[in-house]
């Protein structure tokens, strides 16, 4: 089989069951694991680099509004690939190329490519689609047993954080503007013993503003702003805090978006392990510093 993945996070689960030998080609931003980096590129940006935060959401504001894409889909890569199935998303145009573009290149190449759509809205969605990837790839039983695994640590941290009362917090899925979290992240922060003071599971992220998330009352604010590491994290984080629209006090932690917040794949649950870490240090849990570091 030939796959082509059209998201970072496929190909990190179709890495995970074994299938990483068929994946041939990938997107820009798929970096996990890193044999990923060695297939052919077939998506790209449309976006220039260097950008801020607040330029980024303006430009992606209107191409949105004028009906632009956000990606370059390289129609004569995906057709020297003819690729047997192609992975490709319906769940938010900002994440990556929509299936209806793929389904369009498609036909108009002349390729006969199955196409998967995954649409994961919550953190069983997310499980979900893992199971989804096993069956397009005849590698069920390695689906069920990744899930499997996947659930008894989310388990192993819910009962650790049982008895703590839940503590409330802010995460932010981007920063300038705030943007309240939404999909499976409200899930992520319930399962690590807090409370999501804004955004709801299985919702879209939102705009928010300053005063809003004052409002809400959060104990702790966590920048986890979509499309960036640790380090350009944590950068972010410290600019709101200089700018002073965190409360002076409030503690602010800063986290590896792309490793185990935006993308909904198994890491998921490492960044549920880092929550439950930083939201009760009561309790000791270990916490891996590749994942989340503290800035204020």
């Amino acid at each position: 089989m030939r796959i082509v993945s059209l998201l970072p996070s496929a190909t990190e689960i179709l890495f995970g069951l074994g299938a990483g030998a068929e994946v041939v080609g990938v997107t820009f931003e798929c970096d996990y694991p890193e044999q990923a980096r060695t297939r052919r590129i077939v998506s790209t940006s449309a976006l220039p680099e260097g950008l801020t935060a607040s330029q980024i959401d303006a430009a992606v504001t209107a191409r949105l509004a004028a009906g632009e894409d956000l990606y370059h889909l390289q129609g004569h890569a995906l057709a020297e690939i003819d690729p047997d199935l192609v992975v490709t998303q319906d769940l938010c145009a900002v994440c990556a190329v929509d299936v209806s573009v793929v389904t369009e290149a498609l036909d108009y190449l002349g390729c006969r490519a199955e196409v998967l759509t995954l649409d994961p809205h919550t953190l069983d969605q997310v499980f979900a689609s893992i199971l989804a990837l096993g069956r397009a790839t005849g590698r069920e039983d390695g689906a069920a047993d990744l899930v499997e695994g996947l659930r008894t640590r989310v388990s192993d941290v819910q009962r650790a954080v049982a008895a703590r009362p839940p503590v409330p917090v802010m995460v932010l899925e981007w920063t300038d503007p705030p943007f309240a979290p939404g999909h499976w992240v409200p899930d992520m922060v319930e399962a690590a013993g807090g409370r999501s003071v804004l955004g709801s599971a299985g919702e879209k992220s939102y705009r928010t503003t300053w005063a809003h998330v004052a409002a809400a009352g959060p104990a702790i604010v966590v920048a986890a702003p979509c499309g960036y590491d640790l380090p350009a994290s944590v950068d972010l984080a410290e600019q709101l805090v200089r700018a002073g629209h965190v409360p002076a006090g409030l503690p602010v932690w800063a986290v590896d978006a792309n490793a185990s917040f935006a993308r909904p794949g198994p890491r998921l649950v490492d960044g549920i392990e880092a929550l439950a870490a930083l939201l009760h240090p009561q309790l000791a849990l270990p916490l891996d510093g590749r994942l989340a570091r503290q800035v204020a």
